[in-house]
């Protein structure tokens, strides 16, 4: 008999979800000849998808992640490392 609280957490699987949209979305951009650092960022900051290729549907990926929590998650992995 359980008589405790368990916690439930979505944010590894959220943060792995993000992660491999955004390696998706890098990789198409590299493809396509672009900069993907530049075009990434760009997107953030404006939400302008057209900063994001088409190419291996990455437009619609990129668009999967709550730009908000992502900044979140670069501003934390950053300060982290």
């Amino acid at each position: 008999m359980l008589d405790g609280t368990r916690k439930f957490n979505l944010v590894d699987d959220s943060n792995a979800e993000m992660k491999r949209i955004l390696t998706t979305v890098y990789d198409a951009l590299k493809e396509k000849g672009y900069n993907p650092i530049n075009q990434i960022v760009g997107y953030l900051l404006s939400e302008d998808p057209t900063y994001i290729t088409n190419h291996n549907n990455a437009r619609s990926l990129i668009r999967k992640i709550d730009r908000d929590e992502l900044m979140q998650e670069l501003v934390s992995y950053y300060l982290d490392n």
